[in-house]
């Protein structure tokens, strides 16, 4: 690690540079200084392929100028802008400071916009045309990474197109799960629930709410251990959006279904999260986003 917070590289690579520059310089004053005995017909008695002579000319003023001028521009440019190790320049110029002021401008010009879409309401900006085709583009610069293109998810990722909600679907919840993010933790609960039995029996049960395939006296037995997870996901397996406690009771399996998905969500428990965008984004892009994946599950 102490490669990269050590300041070596840095002088490293700025020698380098300097030594680069100073090398070409040297190299054309010595070139230029060498004087070539050449034969009687102005050539310097090297031939290629049978018939490509050298001759013995001096290389052209304009040339030698030209080379010149790029040695002195290098040094220009070391000097205004960083490239030699830590130096940040005379001008102070860097990318992160060029990018936020691409920020900063292209955020200006879109103010306009974007005030339009602050005075309508969440349901209308999920219908405004332009503001669908905006908040596309958001989700897909920042969303389908994880929840898919088509805002399905996959394992692990939650679907966004359908009516189930870990947090509540509302349009001020998903603007503040935007805002905020989520962790969601699920705890291993085998020591609660009891023998390695007892938690094939609770997995059944589970599978039982939602009307799955199941061992029904596994069903039967497991339904008195269901009390350890009846303080999140409710007596009655509906989850708590307070919690972000899923519902048992519907077909959504948001980490895989079956009795060795359950058995091992009980036993090893789970963490997700998902990553708060109000660094990334504006509150006005937040809006628009909101909008848009409301309107994804409410069309």
């Amino acid at each position: 690690m102490s490669d990269f917070t050590s300041n070596f590289w840095s002088v490293y690579v700025a020698a380098i540079t300097i030594v680069g520059i100073i090398a070409c310089l040297l190299l054309l004053v010595i070139t230029a200084r060498k004087k070539i005995v050449s034969s009687a017909d102005n050539t310097t008695g090297h031939v290629w392929d049978g018939d490509l002579t050298e001759m013995n000319n001096p290389m052209p003023r304009w040339w030698v100028w030209l080379f010149v001028i790029t040695v002195i521009f290098g040094f220009a440019y070391l000097a205004a802008f960083p490239g030699l190790g830590n130096f940040a320049g005379k001008l102070n110029w860097s990318q992160q400071g060029e990018y936020e002021a691409e920020m900063a401008k292209a955020k200006k010009e879109l103010e306009p916009l974007y005030a339009r879409f602050a005075s309508m309401k969440p349901e209308e900006v999920a219908k405004d045309p332009q503001a669908q085709a905006i908040g596309e583009r958001l989700f897909m610069n920042n969303c389908a990474q994880c929840h898919g293109s088509d805002a399905r998810g996959s394992k692990g990722f939650p679907n966004l197109a359908d009516a189930d909600w870990l947090h509540g679907g509302t349009p001020d919840k998903i603007r503040e799960t935007l805002t905020q993010g989520r962790i969601g933790n699920m705890p291993p609960m085998a020591a609660a629930v009891g023998s390695p039995e007892d938690v094939r029996n609770l997995s059944h049960y589970v599978l039982s709410l939602s009307g799955s395939p199941h061992d029904s006296l596994r069903a039967s037995l497991g339904k008195t251990k269901f009390t350890a997870c009846a303080a999140c996901h409710g007596m009655d397996g509906k989850g708590n959006t307070a919690l972000g406690a899923p519902n048992l009771t519907d077909d959504i399996w948001l980490h895989g279904w079956g009795e060795a998905a359950i058995t091992a969500m009980i036993n090893n428990g789970k963490m997700n999260q998902m990553p708060a965008q109000a660094d990334k984004l504006t509150e006005a892009q937040i809006g628009v986003l909101a909008a848009y994946v409301w309107g994804l599950s409410n069309k």
